[in-house]
Formats: structure tokens, C-alpha cells, sequence
């Protein structure tokens, strides 16, 4: 004490430097693989480029910044007009700059080729373990491209726009930028969900209406993802139909003056702060019919398809970059004279998060095969399904089972999951972990949101269970092709029976157990993916998620059986020269 300045008490020892300067694709083995899997192997070095960038400093900062400076709304002008413009801090731009460049709004539409949408999700998941928020805008411009394409004439005007490389963040007619983004507005407070009980009315602007023709709304949305966008999807009633119908509304009208779309507020929001929520009232706000006229409940589904997908990877992100960060931590802090990487019990938790984190990550890689399966047997992405005959018939079955039936089993449980995931990792860096000036409260803060957004966990639940009865051919498809793959697997085989007597109650129990009928398709589809990667993975999971003993492990993490090799699952998932690969 007598050598140091005074008033200065302790040196600074013991603290875990901050993560920065590491490559989030080379780190990742488990990402790697499923990308060789997915026949992506081409995007390999963009991804590493990618992944690199992602993790400098500078980068990292941003952030950091587009969270702490939350977007502002100027409902009117200093002289009185009514503008709704939103102004963002740069960081929140820089990230859009980011996204863009990478192609993660439109490649696998753009540039469709054999392992285009893998390539795509790798990319989201890797910008997703940086920053969330930003990634909402790229997420519905990435969805509404399938739609606006059923729409040739409207889709040929955007297409250049929406194909582009480059963020223009200037609010100005369509005709004046060089790129756009399209946001979503379909809940209203009377109905969240329950979109059938929207009042949003819509009338022909001209004689006549129908798919195609230009309509005023007159309403209000409950939330408006992105009011900043160029155009959102919207859903509405017509004076003519009872069902919802789907509209183009742009945020400029044709003739070059701002829509009547008014920003009321925007929400003041748990996480997801560097984007913009926020509730609207049109005024015959101007608009065009997408689809058929009574059919926008069907039309916005389809964009909701690809949403949930990108909620699915959003939440596995959240998961990679909270474990990454609580194995950083533990590797340089020590507790009772030795590290907390090299304890037991600390070990067994980061094990049992690994597990977790890669179980999420081959899934999501799946469901991005599947959805290149299934577009490209329709020909969404300027493509046609090759061969014919029982074995292509038996392929493209699976595929839709696993993007209709999995994928929204998938949004309910990964994202479920993500919650106390970030929780315990957290915990890791104890009451570090707690404070705003590190990275892990921001991601607890944000693992509510993919739960929610998009459908909550119930509804994902009875989306499942309604998946299961329509497209009962795809389903059957799927669970006879998990049982060859699970023969001579007692564990996987018990599972399996344990599913069918969930899908075989009577109706009224099968809709009370939705939530544990989604839960055990998406842990036996975890399973048999990972049985694809080292054999050790695989049992650890089977053997504390599925077996018969799996249950007296509890719901916590950390509770691996003593049998596995908890270090060696740790280096997997993030290697000892993280920091120079």
C-alpha cells in the first residue's frame, strides 16, 4: 500500500479483458460443418471475412452505441408539417451498411444457387450475435421478397431496390433511392395474434378494386415494425369482402408527397432498443392489393414463414454469443486459487451450454435446406425441382414437413430456450454480468423478443399441431424417415413412441399438450442432426434431454452426467486459440 498514489486503494487484477479482435466463423466448428453439410461450401470465404470483421472492436462498439442512443421521432416539421421522421444514431446505419453488403436482405433470391439459403442464414446468424435490432428491417425485406414476387408488375418496379447491395438511409420517394426496406403491419391492440379481428378498412381508390388496384386505409396498427421503411405489408378488410386482404402501403404516394401514414409514438420497449417499434393511424393512407382479395391472412403467412425461420436464428445467435462469452470469461477469471474454466461444476454448466448452442445451430442450418428444398420445387427462387419418382416425392415431403411442421416448433422451443440460456451465461460473469457496460444484459434483455414477435409460444404450438393435420402425408414422411435413421437407438426409439402417444390423443388433449408435442419434435430433430457431428455430442444431448433419465436432470444447466467429457465439449465449441484463428 505504501507504494501506490494515494487515494488509490486496490490495483485492477483478476478481470477478464473484453472479447474482441476473434473470428465468430473460424471459432465456430460447429457452424463450419453444417455449412459443408448445406453444400455451401462456396460462401466459405465470405463468411470468414465476414466472420472476422463481425468480431474487431470497432465493430463490437457499434453495437454498443446504436443501443445506448435509441432512434427518435419527429412527428412534424419547425414548421408545422407532418413528417414521422426517424432519426437514428450513425452506428445503427453503419450496421445496415454491414448487412446489406453481405446480401443477407435478398441471396438467395438474388443469386440463387445450391446452398444459397444456407448461405444466407450463416451470414444472419453470425451479424445476430453483434446486434438485433438492426437485423428487423433486413428480416422483412428478406421475407416479402417471395410475396412481391406473385405480384410480376409491382416486383419489376422494386426488384432493383430491393436487390441492392447498398443502405440508403435517405427518406425520399421510391423513384429517388437506390435501395428500400419493407416492414410489417399487421396486429392491432383489440387483437394482437387474433389478426381476424382487425377493423383497418380499405376502399378503392378508382371504380374498381381487386388484386392490383390502389385502395385507401383508414385504421390503426397496434405495432409497426420499422415505421422508417419504404413500404410495409399491410393487412386490412375491403367494403366488399369480410376476410383480411393484404396491401402495398409505400411511405410516399405515387405523386411524391408522404403517405398518410402518422406515427402515434414508438414503444418503449425491454430490448430490441437500437430499432424502431411504433404505433400508426392511417388517413386514407394509400395502398395496392397484394393477392387475392380476402386472402391476406394466406398472403402475409408466407412472409411470416420466413420470419420465424429468421427468429429461430436470432435466438440460436443470442445463445452462440452469450456462451462465447461466459467460456472468454471463465478461461480468465479465477475463484478459490484457480481458474473457472478448469472447475468441475463450472464446467459441467459451459458443457451443458455448448450442447445447447450447437443443438440450435445444426437445426436452424436444417430448416435453411429445407426451405431451398421446398422454394426451389416451387420455383420461388427462379429454380425447378430435379428427378422425378417415389424417392424425389419422398425428399420434397420431408422437406416441407421440416419447414411447415419444424420450423414453428422450432421458433417456439429455440427461442424459449434462449431465456434462461442467457440467464446462466450471465451468471457466469456474476455480478459483472449484471451491468449495462458489458455485452450480457443487452442480451438478456433481447431474448424475449424472437418468443413473442412473430407469434408467442402458443401460438407456434397450435400452428404445429394444425401443420400436423393438414400436411398429415409430410409428417408421415418425416417421423418414418427418423425412425430408420433412430433403429438400434433405444433412447431415440422411446422418444419416438413417447411422440406418437402425444399425436395420437384424443383432439382436446392434444391442444392441451401442443406445447409438449412442438418440444419433443424439435429435441428428437435436434438428436438426429447432431448425430451428423462427433459421437460424443450426440450422446450428451440424447442423454440429458431424451433418455429416461433425462428428466432427473431438471430444467437447469449444468447437469451432465459426470461420464462426459465436459472439457473436451467446452474446446468445441469455442477452441483454446479462439483469439488467433
Amino acid at each position: 500500500m505504501d507504494s501506490m498514489d494515494p487515494g488509490t486503494t486496490h490495483e485492477v487484477t483478476n478481470q477478464a479483458p473484453p472479447l474482441a479482435d476473434y473470428n465468430l466463423f473460424t471459432a465456430d466448428a460447429a457452424l463450419g460443418e453444417a455449412l459443408a453439410r448445406a453444400g455451401a461450401l462456396w460462401h466459405r470465404e465470405t463468411l470468414v471475412r465476414h466472420g472476422a470483421t463481425l468480431g474487431a472492436a470497432p465493430t463490437l462498439a457499434l453495437a454498443d452505441l446504436a443501443n445506448r442512443h435509441a432512434p427518435e421521432l419527429h412527428t412534424h416539421s419547425p414548421r408545422g408539417e407532418r413528417i414521422d421522421a426517424l432519426e437514428f444514431h450513425p452506428a445503427w446505419h453503419d450496421l445496415l451498411v454491414l448487412l446489406r453488403a453481405e446480401g443477407l436482405h435478398a441471396l438467395p433470391f438474388s443469386e440463387p444457387r445450391p446452398g444459397a439459403m444456407a448461405a444466407r442464414c450463416a451470414g444472419y446468424f453470425l451479424h445476430a450475435q453483434l446486434e438485433s435490432g438492426s437485423l428487423c428491417p433486413l428480416t422483412m425485406t428478406f421475407a416479402s421478397i417471395p410475396v412481391l414476387q406473385r405480384e410480376p408488375a409491382l416486383f419489376e418496379a422494386l426488384r432493383e431496390r430491393l436487390y441492392a447491395r447498398e443502405h440508403d438511409p435517405r427518406d425520399v420517394p421510391l423513384a429517388a433511392k437506390r435501395s428500400m426496406m419493407i416492414g410489417m403491419g399487421m396486429t392491432e391492440k383489440q387483437g394482437g395474434s387474433d389478426v381476424r379481428s382487425n377493423r383497418t378498412l380499405a376502399r378503392p381508390a378508382g371504380i374498381a378494386g381487386g388484386r392490383g388496384a390502389d385502395y385507401l386505409l383508414t385504421g390503426h396498427k397496434w405495432f409497426f415494425s420499422a415505421p422508417q421503411c419504404d413500404a410495409h405489408l399491410v393487412l386490412a378488410r375491403t367494403t366488399e369482402h369480410e376476410g383480411l386482404s393484404c396491401f402495398f402501403v409505400p411511405r410516399f404516394k405515387p405523386d411524391g408527397t408522404k403517405n398518410a401514414v402518422h406515427v402515434q409514438r414508438l414503444k418503449d420497449k425491454l430490448g430490441n432498443r437500437s430499432n424502431a417499434s411504433s404505433e400508426v393511424e392511417f388517413f386514407d393512407a394509400f395502398g395496392v392489393m397484394i393477392g387475392d382479395e380476402g386472402r391476406g391472412v394466406a398472403t402475409i403467412i408466407e412472409m411470416a414463414n420466413y420470419t420465424r425461420l429468421d427468429c429461430v436464428i436470432g435466438s440460436t445467435a443470442l445463445m452462440r454469443a452469450a456462451l462465447v462469452q461466459a467460456i472468454h470469461h471463465a478461461r480468465h477469471r479465477s475463484a478459490f486459487g484457480r481458474k473457472l474454466a478448469d472447475q468441475p461444476l463450472m464446467q459441467n454448466v459451459l458443457a451443458d451450454l455448448a450442447l445447447e448452442s450447437e443443438a440450435a445451430t445444426v437445426l436452424f442450418m436444417r430448416l435453411a435446406q429445407a426451405f431451398e428444398e421446398s422454394d426451389n420445387a416451387t420455383g420461388t427462387n427462379g429454380a425447378q425441382a430435379a428427378g422425378t419418382g417415389a424417392d424425389e416425392s419422398d425428399r420434397a415431403r420431408e422437406a416441407r414437413a421440416w419447414r411447415r411442421i419444424v420450423t414453428p416448433a422450432a421458433k417456439f422451443w429455440v427461442c424459449k430456450r434462449a431465456l434462461a440460456f442467457t440467464g446462466e451465461a450471465m451468471e457466469v460473469w456474476g455480478g459483472n454480468g449484471y451491468v449495462e457496460e458489458g455485452p450480457m444484459a443487452r442480451f438478456y434483455r433481447e431474448a424475449p423478443v424472437n418468443s413473442i414477435w412473430e407469434g408467442s409460444g402458443n401460438v407456434m404450438c397450435l400452428d404445429v399441431l394444425r401443420a400436423l393435420e393438414r400436411d398429415a402425408d409430410a409428417a408421415q414422411a418425416l417421423f418414418l424417415a427418423w425412425r430408420r435413421e433412430a433403429t438400434g437407438h433405444p433412447a431415440l426409439c422411446a422418444a419416438l413412441d413417447q411422440l406418437s402417444v402425444l399425436l395420437n390423443g384424443a383432439p382436446g388433449t392434444r391442444e392441451a399438450s401442443a406445447r409438449h408435442i412442438a418440444q419433443q419434435i424439435v429435441l428428437i430433430a435436434q438428436a438426429m442432426l447432431l448425430r451428423a457431428g462427433p459421437p460424443e455430442v450426440a450422446e450428451a444431448f440424447i442423454a440429458t434431454r431424451l433418455d429416461e433419465h433425462a428428466a432427473d436432470c431438471g430444467r437447469v444447466f449444468g447437469t451432465l452426467p459426470a461420464r462426459f467429457d465436459h472439457a473436451a465439449l467446452i474446446a468445441r465449441a469455442l477452441p483454446p486459440d479462439y483469439l488467433a484463428v
